[in-house]
This record gives structure tokens, sequence and C-alpha cells, in this order.
């Protein structure tokens, strides 16, 4: 089992060393989870409305970036950068226009916000892609009583439990692991899984 450190100056256990110990329970569950076969993937409880490829295609695509991003120490909780950036590289190897989108994300509950970050996602067209949310839980910043569906469809049908906004003036980041490590990875299964 793989398991990338958040530095590239420490290996994981060296970084979980230094951690909370909340950080090191997290990190103890998805442990056992990934030892066991059990992690969550998004197919699981996405809302898909696209038109965009197949569902078949889709869900093969958005569970493999989970599987990766999900290699992170604390898994996949705060990945939705690498995770958008795995997905818009795949949409393009399909000939699907899709561009990375950096904003905030804001979660509601009955018409009031719960919370806010700052988050990723993918836009293609008039349809938007927020795979990476299924496993907030996981982030002990996120509130419990935020309990939201990846999503993937049109902009204009959006569950009403969320609200993404771009920043235009975000900058994209170059993540190493995600050049080096996944994508390379990602692109070799697109060409032997999903065709």
């Amino acid at each position: 089992m793989r398991e990338i450190s958040p530095s590239h100056n420490v290996s994981a256990d060296e970084f979980l060393e230094r951690s909370p110990e909340i950080a090191k329970t997290i990190v103890s569950k998805i442990r056992e989870e990934k030892q066991n076969g059990i992690r969550p993937l998004p197919s699981k409880s996405y809302i898909d409305n696209s038109r965009i490829l197949n569902k078949e295609k889709r869900t093969l695509l958005i569970d493999k970036i989970a599987m990766l991003v999900d290699e992170n120490l604390f898994g996949r909780a705060e990945m939705c950068r690498q995770f958008a950036s795995l997905l818009q590289r795949s949409l393009m190897e399909y000939g699907v226009r899709a561009k990375v989108v950096n904003g905030w994300a804001m979660y509601f509950e009955n018409g009031k916000e719960l919370f806010r970050w700052k988050h990723a996602w993918v836009r293609c067209g008039k349809e938007i892609i927020d795979c990476n949310i299924d496993i907030l839980y996981e982030n002990p910043l996120v509130p419990k009583k935020v309990n939201v569906k990846p999503y993937w469809g049109e902009v204009k049908n959006i569950p009403i439990d969320r609200r993404l906004r771009e920043d235009k003036n975000a900058i994209e980041e170059i993540d190493s692991d995600v050049d080096n490590i996944w994508w390379p990875e990602l692109k070799e299964y697109l060409k032997e899984n999903i065709k």
C-alpha cells in the first residue's frame, strides 16, 4: 500500500509522528479501511446528471481518481485540487474541454450556511463536476452536520445544499505528486480500462 507524505522532506510515518493526536486517530482509521479494502468511493453516493462520456466511464473515472489521491497520508478529504487536476486531464484525453476551477465552497442546511472553505472542482461547459466531497467528514475542520453528495451535472441543477463560487484571482498550484506519480499511472489506466 503506497502512502504519500503531505511533505516532500519527510516520510509519511515521520510526518505522522509530528502530527496531533486527532490526526493520528484519523490516519489509523484510514489505514485500517485501506487494508480491508473498504475506503469510500464517490460513485457510491454521487448525483449523476451528466451527458459527458457515459455513466460507466464517469463512474470508473471518479473512483480511480479517488483511489489515487486517497494515497495521501490523511486520505482525500483535502485533496480536491489534486482530484480536480487529474479529472480535468483525463477529460481532455477524451477530447472533452474541461478546466479546473478554484474558489469557495459553501455548505448549507435549511438555508443556513454551515461551513465554507477554499475548494476546487471541474467545469465542462454547462456542467460542473464536484466529486471529492463524500469524505468531508474525515476532515476535523468540517462540522459533522455537513453531509453533501458528490455531484456531476449541469450547473443549473446543482443541489441547494451547496454553492460554489469561482475565485478568478486564484493561482493554479503545481503538484509534483499529480505530475510525477498519479497522472502517469492514471493515463495508463485510461488507455487500458476506459475506452
